[in-house]
C-alpha cells in the first residue's frame, strides 16, 4: 500500500517551511513576553523574513542557475509536481520578502502608537500572508495555487479587521471577505471546467499540453473558453481591476494605514505571479482568447481608475483608484505578449516590461504610504489631502521626497514611473495595438492631474494653523528618504532591474 510513496524533495520549499514554523513559534513566544518586550516579536519577524530571503537566494544560486553560459536554467518540481522552483519564482519570492520587511519597518511606529492594533497579531498575520504569496508564486497545480491564494486572502481579511474598535475597518473587512468568497467561487468554477475539458488534469504544465492538443476539437474548446472566462473573473478580482474592483477603495480607506500599506504593496507581486502561471504557463495556447479579455480589463481599469481618482479628497482612496489604474497598465504588458508569429524575444520582452512595471509600482507605493504614516501621529491619521498643505514649509526634505514619488506615479520623465510606462507602451506598440497605446497615454495624462494636485498642496497652499511638526525617529526618516531616492535612482539607471526581469523570465519560459 505504501510502496509507491516517495518522500518529496523539501529543499525547494525550505523558505516556506521555515516561514510556517517561525510564524507559529513567534505566536507562542509572544505569549510569554510582557507588553514592554513586544519589540522582540518585531525583531523575530524581521529576522524570519531576512532568513527566508537568504534561503531563496541560496537555492536559486546553487540549484537553479544555468550550469554554463547559454544553457537553460534548471526547473525543479516537487510535492508530486504541485510545487515548482524556477528563477522567476525565486526572484518574485525574494521581492515579496523584501517588500514585507519594508512594510513592517514603516509600520512599527504607527502600530506602537495605537494600542488597539496588536503588534504580535499584525506580525504573525503578515508572515502567514507572505507564506500564501510564496505558495502562489511556486504553484504548479490548481490546488496549490488556490491554497496559497486563500492563505493570503484570509490573512489580509484578518489584518483589515485587526483594529476591532474601528467600525470602518470592520466594514471593509466584511466587504473584502464576502466579495473575496464570491471571487474564489468563480475561480474554482473556472478551474473545474478546465479540469473537465482537459480529461481530469489539475497540474498547470499538463493543462498546457492538453489545451494545445484540444485546439482541433471545437466542443472541448468551448468548455475551455467558458472555464477561462470564470478563471479571468476570479483573477481580475484578486488583482483588483474593473469591473471587479469594488473592494479596493473601501479596504484602502477603511483599514488602518499600516494594513493599507501591506495590502497595496507585496500582494501585487503575488498577483503578477498568479497571472503569469495561469495564463502564460498553463493557458498560453488560448492566448488569443484571454488577450482580448485582458485588453478590455486594462482599458476599463485605466479609464475608471484615473477619472474617479480625480474627485477623491482622501489620499488613501485616491491611491486606491490609482492602484486600479496601475493594475490596468500592468495587464497591458501581459496582453501585449501575444503577437503574430510568436516571436519569443518580443513575447518575453512584453512580460518583462509588465514585471518591471509591477516592481517599480510596489517600490513607489511603499515610500508613499511610508510618508503618509510618517506624517501621522497618535490619534491623527493624516490621510486627507488637506493634511499635505504647506508641507514644503513644515519639512522641505519630505516635501521633496513626496514630489519625487508623485512625479514617478504620474509617469513624468526622469523618474522610474516614466521608464516603466514607456516599456509597457513600447510592447503594446510592437504588438500592433496602437489604439490601446493611445488610450493608455490619454488616461495617463488625465491621471497626472491628481498627482500634481498633491504637489500643488505641498508647495503653493498654506498649512493649517494647527498643523503639528513632523516627529519621527532617525531610522524612519532614513528609511523613507532612502526608498524615495531609490525610486529616482532606478529611473536614471533602470537597466539593471530591466535586465534582471528579462533574465528571470527568459530562464523560466
Amino acid at each position: 500500500m505504501f510502496e509507491s510513496f516517495v518522500t518529496p524533495n523539501l529543499l525547494p520549499a525550505a523558505p516556506e517551511i521555515f516561514l510556517l514554523f517561525m510564524a507559529c513559534l513567534i505566536l507562542l513566544v509572544d505569549l510569554a513576553l510582557p507588553a514592554s518586550r513586544r519589540n522582540v516579536t518585531f525583531a523575530l519577524t524581521q529576522a524570519t523574513l531576512a532568513v527566508a530571503a537568504l534561503m531563496t537566494i541560496w537555492h536559486a544560486a546553487t540549484d537553479l542557475m544555468p550550469p554554463a553560459p547559454g544553457e537553460p536554467a534548471k526547473v525543479v518540481l516537487t510535492f508530486y509536481n504541485m510545487f515548482i522552483a524556477d528563477l522567476l519564482g525565486e526572484f518574485l519570492k525574494l521581492l515579496a520578502c523584501l517588500a514585507v520587511m519594508l512594510s513592517l519597518s514603516y509600520s512599527r511606529r504607527y502600530l506602537e502608537e495605537r494600542a488597539s492594533i496588536p503588534l504580535c497579531e499584525y506580525c504573525v498575520l503578515a508572515l502567514f500572508a507572505t507564506l500564501g504569496m510564496m505558495v502562489m508564486i511556486s504553484a504548479n497545480h490548481f490546488l496549490s495555487l488556490y491554497l496559497g491564494l486563500e492563505i493570503l486572502s484570509l490573512s489580509l481579511c484578518a489584518l483589515t479587521a485587526l483594529q476591532r474598535d474601528n467600525a470602518a475597518a470592520s466594514e471593509a473587512a466584511m466587504k473584502y471577505f464576502v466579495l473575496g468568497a464570491l471571487a474564489s467561487g468563480l475561480l474554482l468554477y473556472g478551474m473545474s471546467m478546465i479540469y473537465g475539458a482537459t480529461a481530469g488534469s489539475l497540474e498547470i504544465m499538463e493543462v498546457a499540453e492538453q489545451t494545445r492538443a484540444l485546439q482541433k476539437l471545437p466542443e472541448n474548446k468551448t468548455v475551455l473558453i467558458f472555464g477561462l472566462v470564470f478563471l479571468m473573473a476570479g483573477l481580475a478580482f484578486k488583482i483588483g481591476v474593473v469591473p471587479f474592483h469594488m473592494w479596493i477603495p473601501d479596504v484602502y480607506h477603511g483599514a488602518p494605514t499600516a494594513v493599507t500599506l501591506f495590502i497595496a504593496a507585496a500582494p501585487k507581486i503575488a498577483a503578477f505571479a498568479i497571472a503569469i502561471r495561469l495564463l502564460v504557463g498553463g493557458l498560453f495556447s488560448l492566448a488569443a482568447d484571454w488577450q482580448s479579455m485582458l485588453m478590455l480589463l486594462a482599458a476599463l481599469s485605466m479609464g475608471l481608475g484615473n477619472l474617479v481618482a480625480i474627485v477623491q479628497r482622501n489620499i488613501k482612496r485616491m491611491l486606491a483608484w490609482s492602484a486600479i489604474a496601475h493594475m490596468g497598465f500592468m495587464l497591458l504588458g501581459l496582453a501585449s505578449g501575444v503577437v503574430r508569429g510568436g516571436n519569443r524575444h518580443i513575447i518575453l520582452g512584453a512580460y518583462a516590461a509588465s514585471l518591471f512595471y509591477m516592481i517599480t509600482y510596489v517600490l513607489t507605493t511603499l515610500a508613499v504610504f511610508g510618508l503618509i504614516m510618517l506624517l501621522a501621529r497618535r490619534g491623527f491619521e493624516s490621510d486627507a489631502l488637506e493634511d499635505f498643505k504647506g508641507l514644503s514649509r513644515r519639512s522641505p526634505w519630505f516635501a521633496a521626497m513626496m514630489l519625487i514619488l508623485m512625479l514617478s506615479l504620474a509617469g513624468l520623465p526622469f523618474f522610474v514611473g516614466f521608464i516603466a510606462k514607456f516599456a509597457v507602451l513600447e510592447s503594446v506598440v510592437i504588438s500592433g495595438h496602437y489604439w490601446l497605446a493611445a488610450l493608455a497615454i490619454l488616461f495617463s495624462l488625465a491621471g497626472a492631474f491628481f498627482y500634481l494636485r498633491v504637489i500643488k498642496l505641498m508647495y503653493f497652499d498654506e498649512a493649517a494653523e494647527n498643523a503639528a511638526p513632523i516627529e519621527a525617529s532617525f531610522a524612519d526618516r532614513t528609511l523613507v528618504s532612502a526608498n524615495s531616492v531609490l525610486v529616482a535612482a532606478v529611473g536614471i539607471f533602470p537597466q539593471f532591474l530591466l535586465n534582471a526581469c528579462g533574465y528571470a523570465l527568459t530562464r523560466s519560459f
